[in-house]
């Protein structure tokens, strides 16, 4: 009986739903998300802006430039496509070209390719993290201090074979910078010395990102060595290659510090890539609307070879 008291003297709770503060609150989510929404131009306008300034209106005006003839001092006039005529009957254009596409076959290949091997080697090697720190040391060097202490070594009397002089060993005489397409070769060399440490760095992040359960499950399987590399470790490391083999594309198509630095171009402009070609026809020669022209192919071909690059990779990565 005084349970049924107590129990029946207990405040009842009455739960009120609300009225109308439920709609007002969805209305006002709806609201917010409508001004976000019509402001969102706004909040990347700066971005836009910057992009704009720097990068897409000295483009145009460079196109413009492509189509005149202009030396800097006097106003451009415009002459039509003779630059791009002039493009296609110069001699030193089709050598600027070739240089190119050794810098883009010799950067893709020799840089990322070693950097990968030693990356590979020394990922489960105890003390692999001071393996790999002499094949960093050089990328804290410069494109420009780079290319002057390499340019002495490879002097007909430089280090280089003065070395081999004093070991009599042959080649002692070898014109490593005075000949085409040679010099082009050791400068490749030269840079892919330096490339070589970021690329293996950007490889061993790749090999850190990849889960031990699929590696685990080949070994059980019997994978081991090649065909665990191939099969297993080649297909996870994919986003990270598509990154480096896209970086080294794109640096071999513009490199120019490192040939300036060495050789200007020369001997007899027989090093030449086109960054340099264009270089030398805007600031050595004063003939800005031709290097406008050069600057416009070079930009053409870069955007070409990275569209179709990354049209490729996202093609292999999309689910059939």
């Amino acid at each position: 009986m005084t349970s049924h008291k107590a129990t029946a003297s207990r405040p009842k709770l009455t739960v009120v739903p609300p009225q109308g503060n439920g709609r007002r609150h969805a209305r006002g989510g709806r609201a917010g998300f409508a001004l976000h929404g019509r402001f969102r131009h706004v909040y990347i306008s700066p971005a836009v802006l910057f992009v704009a300034v720097l990068l897409y209106l000295p483009f145009l005006w460079t196109a413009y430039l492509s189509f005149t003839s202009y030396d800097g001092l006097a106003s451009p006039e415009f002459t039509g496509l003779d630059n791009y005529r002039r493009l296609l009957e110069d001699d030193a254009l089709l050598t600027s070209i070739r240089n190119t596409l050794l810098w883009v076959v010799g950067t893709v290949v020799l840089p990322v390719g070693l950097g990968l091997l030693v990356a590979v080697l020394s990922y489960d090697l105890k003390g692999g993290s001071w393996f790999r720190l002499p094949f960093l040391l050089p990328y804290a060097m410069s494109g420009a201090g780079l290319g002057v202490i390499w340019g002495f070594i490879l002097q007909p009397d430089g280090m280089a074979n003065q070395i081999l002089s004093l070991f009599g060993m042959p080649g002692a005489d070898t014109a490593f910078l005075q000949d085409g397409p040679g010099n082009t070769i050791a400068m490749i060399i030269v840079w892919a010395w330096q490339q070589l440490g970021v690329n293996m760095l950007l490889f061993v992040v790749g090999l850190q990102s990849i889960p031990r359960a699929p590696i685990e499950a080949a070994r059980i399987d019997g994978a081991s060595g090649w065909s665990m590399f191939r099969h297993v470790i080649w297909p996870l490391m994919r986003p990270i290659t598509t990154v480096v083999f896209g970086l080294a594309l794109v640096a071999g198509l513009k490199n120019f510090d490192i040939v300036w630095v060495m050789t200007q171009g020369g001997p007899g402009r027989s090093s030449e890539t086109l960054a340099v070609t264009m270089y030398r026809d805007v600031f050595v020669a004063n003939e800005y609307g031709y290097g406008s022209a050069v600057a416009v192919l070079l930009t053409t071909i870069t955007g070409l070879a990275s569209y179709v690059y990354l049209r490729r990779q996202v093609g292999r990565e999309e689910p059939r």
